[in-house]
């Protein structure tokens, strides 16, 4: 009898070294990773047979701390040890102070998080405050609490990884780079979530970067979708007091506004607008093909039946949606959205057959 042979399986070394040639980073630069990277792209059956189009999800949610965060992440963490840095600070909604605390663990540093009070889903601030962040709420929301440690880190020798630092975005565009290497190509649109919008730009710098280098022929429409309570970019102006259940894109002074119009006009795309109702819709229709994200990401499923709607999305084109977070984010949504009750009996054979029977 033949010894069975020990499959081989090769160890993803993160996105800092899988991408080293396309990043800032030297022989100085610490390896940092927590396996960030190389998430899952899937096809979406009832998606596709909805809207004609080969429709994949980028499950970004499978990145080390829940969310696409963490690419950027490891790359500003690496580069603020580098600097000798020994702190690093963040505004966040909960996914980027998830994301600072896990990676200035890893590298040793302190990490310091200010929150908006009250608008943060418990998944995320549980997973800051057991990395050990020191963190404080502000009775405002999250462009008060931006505004705030931009100031701080012009002051005292810390370092701000919230996106405005450019190094966020180009770790991020290695997400571009996975979904080419996956297809063979860029889809036709990519369909993203719109919060503080700079991942839409730094898809595009990834789409671009890979088409100057000749590796894909084509670049993507960028279709980036903001909450219709948050919708800044859609109105024009800042919302002073954005309102959505999605609290990840609750963001009404996106920061990286003016390169998320550029990457989408440049692509011909748009920015628009879903309502919360759209948002909730998509999230169930997630859910319902195995897919747990958090409501935030559903915006980009959102979008896309929005997009198919006004006739937009033509029968064979290939589409890609991210999902930025992981559904564990966020469980009271998830409770809240979720349709029916729990049913319970007694410990009895016979009533449990009975109720199976029923569901049955």
């Amino acid at each position: 009898m033949t010894p069975k042979q020990t499959p081989k399986v090769r160890r993803w070394p993160g996105v800092l070294a899988a991408y080293r040639e396309w990043l800032p980073v030297n022989e100085d630069t610490p390896p940092l990773s927590l396996g960030e990277g190389h998430t899952p792209l899937i096809r979406s059956d009832r998606l596709s047979d909805a809207t004609g189009a080969e429709v994949y999800l980028k499950l970004e949610g499978a990145n080390p701390t829940g969310s696409f965060k963490d690419r950027g992440m490891v790359l500003a963490v690496a580069k603020a040890a580098e600097a000798g840095s020994r702190a690093v600070v963040c505004a966040s909604t909960g996914n980027t102070s998830a994301s600072a605390a896990a990676y200035a663990a890893r590298a040793g540093l302190r990490c310091v998080i200010v929150l908006p009070h009250g608008y943060v889903a418990a998944g995320k601030l549980a997973q800051a405050r057991i990395h050990g962040a020191e963190m404080v709420a502000l009775e405002g929301n999250f462009d008060d609490a931006l505004r705030l440690v931009r100031r701080l880190a012009q002051e005292l020798p810390v370092t701000l990884v919230n996106s405005v630092n450019p190094l966020r975005l180009q770790g991020q565009q290695t997400a571009a780079f996975e979904v080419c290497d996956a297809l063979g190509r860029a889809p036709d649109k990519l369909c993203i979530p719109v919060g503080n919008a700079g991942n839409i730009s730094a898809y595009w710098m990834g789409f671009s970067a890979y088409a100057e280098a000749g590796i894909v022929p084509n670049r993507p429409q960028m279709y980036g979708f903001e909450a219709a309570g948050a919708a800044a970019l859609v109105a024009g102006h800042p919302i002073d007091h954005p309102e959505t259940f999605a609290t990840a894109i609750r963001i009404g002074h996106p920061a990286s506004g003016h390169l998320a119009l550029a990457a989408a006009q440049a692509s011909g795309g748009g920015i628009r607008a879903v309502t919360d109702e759209e948002i909730a819709a998509a999230y169930r229709l997630l859910a319902g093909e195995g897919v747990f994200a958090e409501p935030g990401s559903a915006a980009s499923v959102a979008g896309l039946l929005q997009l198919h709607r006004q006739g937009r999305v033509a029968s064979g084109e290939t589409v890609v949606c991210v999902l930025t977070g992981n559904g564990l984010k966020d469980p009271d949504s998830a409770m809240r959205l979720a349709s029916g009750e729990m049913t319970v009996l007694p410990a009895v054979e016979r009533d449990l057959q009975r109720w199976l029977e029923g569901v049955l």
